[in-house]
C-alpha cells in the first residue's frame, strides 16, 4: 500500500516541538508524539483483553493527529498567553479522515473505515450516527486535501503513524455497532489517563493498587466461617439456614463450570447475596477473569449489598457507582483511598463493583466517551444481575442482546439471580439472540421452594377494599407491612389511618437519610413493639424486614412474591406469617407492562389459587405470557443500532425518565448544603447526598412555577415546599416508575 506523499505545499511545522495540550502546572510539556504513543500504548492495552490490541493502539496513534495543525498549536499559545477560548479548532476529524482516507479512499472498502473512525471523531463529543459521519468526512476529505497529504507525510515521517493496513474486522449487525463502542471505551479511558498523568500526577498516581481476587478470597472465607457459625445459634431458622448452607455449596461447585449464562433461583432470604459473591470470586480465579460486578435495581439494594461486602473486605475492595455517587473533584485534603475511589468510579478498575442495573446497562448503550470509557473494564468480568426480573420489558431484546455479546464475544459470565426467573430463553423473540439459555446453579430449587412454603400463607381477596376499611383492618394488627403499587396510594392510605405514633411510611418521596431513620424504626419495632409500615415497592427487594403480616395491593406476580419475602422471612415467626393480596377500591396502577402483568397475575391466581404462589413454575408461566404479549423492542432500538446511530440508540435506550435532585429540609440538609455551596468538594458532595429526592424531569416546571422548587446548579434544587417527618415531599405527584437510580 502506498502512503499519500504529496505534501500539496502545506507545512506542518517541527514535529519534535508540537504540544498535545497547554503546559502542566509545574511547567511540564506534554508533546504530542509522546502522547499519541502513551495513549497507543494504553489502549492497546485495554483492548488487548479482547483480542484487539492492534486496532486500539492504531485509533490511539491517529486520535489527536490533528493536534499537528499550526491552527491548533496556535490555540495553544493563545491559552498559555491567558487566553479564555472555550474550545480549540476540530481536531479529532483530522485523524478520522486520515483513517478514511487510507481504508475507503486508497484500499476502495466501503465499510471498514467505520470501525476506525467513529472512535476517534467521538472521542470528544461522543459517537455520531454513522450516516452522519459519512456525509461530514466526505465533504472534509474533498476539502482538505492537501492538508490531509501533509498529515499523513509528518505523521509517518515522525514515526509515529505505522503503515496503514486495514485489520480484519468482520462484525455485523448489533455485535458491530457494540464493538465500535469497547473501542471507544479503549481509546477514551486511554486519552483521559493520560491527559490526567499530564495535568494531575497526584491523581493518576492514586489510581489503581487494589488488592486482587486472589488475596479477597480468604477474606470471604474467614467471615463465612462466622456466619455459619452464628447461624447455628438460630435453632429457629434451621430450615432457612440449611437451604442458605446447600445454595452456598451449590454455588461453589457451579464455579468450576466454563463461563457462560448462569441461573441463581433462590426463595427471598436464602441467601443470594453471598452466595453469588462466592461464586463470582471462585469462578473469576478459575478462569482468570478480572474483576466481579453486581448490578441491583434500586439504590436501597446497593447501599445495602456493599456495606455487606465491606464488612468482608473493608472499603479498599469494594467500588460502589450509581448516579448519586457521582460527584465532583475531590478536595486535596482527603485521603489517598477516598480520592481513588472517585477516580475509579470513572473507569471501573476495582475487582468488586457494586453497581445498578440503571448504571450497568445504560453505560452500556451510550455515546458519550465519561460514561462509555468504563465498558473495556467489563470485558472477562462476572456480571452478577440480582433481581433480574425488574428489567424493563420493552428494552428486553436489546438487554439481552448486550449481555449475549458480553458473554460471546467479551469472555464475561452472567448470573441472572432472582426468586421469580423470568425466562427470557423461552420468548420467541429472544431465540433470535442466540444461545442464551442459563445453566442453574441450584437444581434443586423446586424442592426449596417447598420446603419454605410454610414459612406464609397467601390469602388472596376477590373484592375491593376501601382505604377506610382497610385502614380499619390494619389497625387490628400488631405488626404490619401495607405494600402499595404508587405514592399516590400511599398517601391515601396514610389519610385514612390518621396521625398515630406507630404509622411509618416508606417511598422515594422520602430522602435516602429519612429511609433510613424509618427502616432502622422499624427493625427497632419489630423486635417487640407495635408498627403499621405503609409503603411503595422499595421494600419489595432486598430490603431485610420480617413482618408476621404483609398487605400486598395487586400487582405483577413477581411483585407480589417479592413482597412475600418480607413476611416471616427468617421463618422465625412464632406463627404462620399470612399474605394478604388484596385489590384497593380508588387504587391506583402504572400504565404499560406493569398494568399488563397485573392483569395476568389476577388470571393466574384465580385460576390456580394461593397455594400456586409457592410454585416457581408458575412464575415461568407467568413471563411467558407477559413476554408473548409485550413488544420486546418497543423503541426499536435494535434497527438504530444495526444503523450504527448511537445518539438516536442512547436517547431511546433508558430504564427511567431523567430525574434531577432535590434537597430537602430534612435533619443535617441545610448545613451540609452550605458546605457544599462554600467549599464544593468530593466530601462535601457525598455527605450532603443523604439528603437529596431525585424527582422527575418533567415535574420540575410545574414545581418551579408553584413555588415548590429553587435551582440551585446544574441538576440540582433545593424543595421549597412542605417536608413531612411521615410522608416526605408534599404535594405528590404521580410515580410512574418504582425504578430509582
Amino acid at each position: 500500500m502506498v502512503i499519500l506523499s504529496d505534501t500539496g505545499g502545506f507545512l506542518i511545522g517541527n514535529w519534535p516541538l508540537l504540544r498535545a495540550h497547554t503546559d502542566s502546572a509545574e511547567g511540564r510539556r506534554d508533546y504530542l508524539g509522546e502522547h499519541l504513543a502513551d495513549v497507543a500504548n494504553l489502549a492497546g492495552e485495554f483492548a488487548s483483553i479482547f483480542g484487539q490490541e492492534r486496532v486500539a493502539n492504531l485509533l490511539g496513534r491517529l486520535h489527536d493527529a490533528g493536534k499537528a495543525l499550526p491552527a491548533f498549536q496556535d490555540y495553544l499559545d493563545r491559552l498559555e498567553a491567558g487566553s479564555k477560548e472555550a474550545t480549540g479548532p476540530p481536531h479529532a476529524i483530522w485523524g478520522a479522515a486520515l483513517a478514511c482516507w487510507v481504508i475507503y479512499k486508497v484500499q476502495g472498502d466501503l465499510e471498514g473505515w467505520k470501525e476506525l473512525c467513529l472512535p476517534i471523531a467521538g472521542h470528544h463529543g461522543g459517537l455520531a450516527a454513522s450516516g452522519d459521519l459519512s456525509l461530514r468526512l466526505e465533504e472534509f476529505l474533498k476539502s482538505q486535501q492537501a492538508e490531509l497529504r501533509a498529515l499523513a507525510v509528518a505523521l509517518r515521517d515522525a514515526g509515529v503513524l505505522p503503515r496503514l493496513e486495514r485489520e480484519s474486522l468482520t462484525r455485523r449487525d448489533t455485535s458491530r455497532e457494540f464493538f465500535i463502542r469497547m473501542l471507544l471505551s479503549a481509546l477514551a479511558d486511554a486519552d483521559f489517563l493520560a491527559t490526567e498523568e499530564h495535568f494531575k500526577p497526584k491523581k493518576a498516581d492514586a489510581r489503581g493498587n487494589w488488592p486482587t481476587l486472589d488475596t479477597l478470597w480468604p477474606c470471604f472465607l474467614a467471615n463465612q466461617n462466622v456466619v455459619l457459625a452464628e447461624a447455628a445459634g438460630e435453632p429457629t431458622a434451621v430450615k432457612v439456614n440449611e437451604i442458605r448452607a446447600e445454595v452456598y455449596r451449590c454455588c461453589l461447585e457451579a464455579a468450576t463450570s466454563e463461563p457462560g449464562f448462569f441461573r441463581l433461583t433462590v426463595p427471598t432470604g436464602g441467601g443470594k447475596t453471598r452466595s453469588s459473591l462466592a461464586f463470582g470470586l471462585v469462578h473469576a480465579l478459575k478462569y482468570g477473569l478480572r474483576r466481579v460486578v453486581f448490578a441491583v435495581p434500586y439504590t436501597s439494594i446497593t447501599d445495602q449489598t456493599a456495606r455487606e461486602y465491606r464488612s468482608i473486605f473493608g472499603d479498599d475492595a469494594v467500588l460502589e457507582h450509581h448516579s448519586q455517587m457521582e460527584q465532583p473533584e475531590a478536595d486535596e485534603a482527603q485521603s489517598r483511598n477516598a480520592v481513588r475511589h472517585r477516580l475509579s468510579t470513572e473507569n471501573w478498575d476495582a475487582p468488586i463493583i457494586v453497581t445498578t442495573t440503571v448504571q450497568l446497562f445504560e453505560s452500556m448503550f451510550a455515546r458519550h466517551p465519561g460514561k462509555i470509557r468504563k465498558l473495556h473494564n467489563l470485558a472477562k468480568s462476572v456480571i452478577v444481575l440480582d433481581e433480574v426480573q425488574t428489567l424493563p420489558v420493552e428494552l428486553l431484546e436489546t438487554t439481552l442482546d448486550g449481555l449475549r455479546t458480553l458473554v460471546a464475544e467479551y469472555g464475561c459470565t452472567v448470573v441472572l439471580c432472582t426468586a421469580t426467573q423470568p425466562a427470557y430463553e423461552r420468548t420467541p423473540v429472544l431465540s433470535r439472540l442466540g444461545n442464551v439459555e442459563p445453566r442453574e446453579i441450584v437444581p434443586q430449587y423446586p424442592r426449596h421452594f417447598k420446603d419454605l412454603e410454610s414459612r406464609v400463607r397467601y390469602v388472596p381477596r376477590s373484592e375491593p377494599q376501601s382505604w377506610a376499611d382497610l385502614a380499619t383492618e390494619i389497625s387490628d394488627e400488631c405488626q404490619v407491612l401495607v405494600v402499595l403499587n404508587a405514592r399516590r396510594d400511599a398517601m391515601a392510605l396514610l389519610d385514612a389511618l390518621g396521625d398515630t405514633p406507630d404509622v411509618v411510611h416508606l417511598s422515594t418521596l422520602l430522602c435516602g437519610a429519612h429511609r433510613r431513620r424509618v427502616l432502622s424504626d422499624i427493625e427497632s419495632r419489630l423486635k417487640g413493639g407495635r408498627v403499621r409500615a405503609v409503603c411503595t415497592q422499595v421494600v419489595e427487594a432486598g430490603v431485610d424486614l420480617d413482618f408476621p403480616v404483609v398487605y400486598r395491593a395487586m400487582g405483577p406476580l413477581d411483585r407480589i412474591v417479592q413482597a412475600a419475602g418480607r413476611c416471616n422471612r427468617h421463618g422465625t415467626q412464632p406463627e404462620q406469617g399470612r399474605v394478604i393480596v388484596f385489590e384497593p377500591r380508588d387504587g391506583s396502577m402504572p400504565r404499560g407492562t406493569y398494568q399488563a402483568g397485573t392483569k395476568v397475575a389476577e388470571r393466574l391466581i384465580a385460576r390456580d389459587g394461593p397455594a400456586g404462589l409457592n410454585n416457581p413454575k408458575l412464575y415461568t408461566e407467568y413471563f411467558e405470557l407477559v413476554f408473548s404479549n409485550a413488544d420486546l423492542d418497543a423503541k426499536d432500538i435494535q434497527g438504530f443500532r444495526r444503523a450504527l446511530d448511537y445518539p438516536e440508540t442512547a436517547d431511546r435506550f433508558r430504564f427511567i425518565q431523567p430525574t434531577v435532585s432535590a434537597v430537602v429540609p430534612y435533619g443535617e440538609a441545610e448545613a451540609k448544603l452550605r458546605q457544599w455551596q462554600i467549599a464544593p468538594s468530593r466530601r462535601a458532595w457525598q455527605a450532603l447526598q443523604p439528603y437529596v429526592v431525585n424527582l422527575f424531569l418533567w415535574q420540575v416546571p410545574g414545581f418551579e412555577r408553584d413555588g415548590y422548587l429553587e435551582l440551585l446548579d446544574t441538576g440540582l434544587y433545593r424543595w421549597l415546599g412542605r417536608y413531612d417527618l411521615i410522608r416526605g415531599i408534599v404535594p405528590d405527584a404521580v410515580d410512574p416508575s418504582d425504578l430509582i437510580i
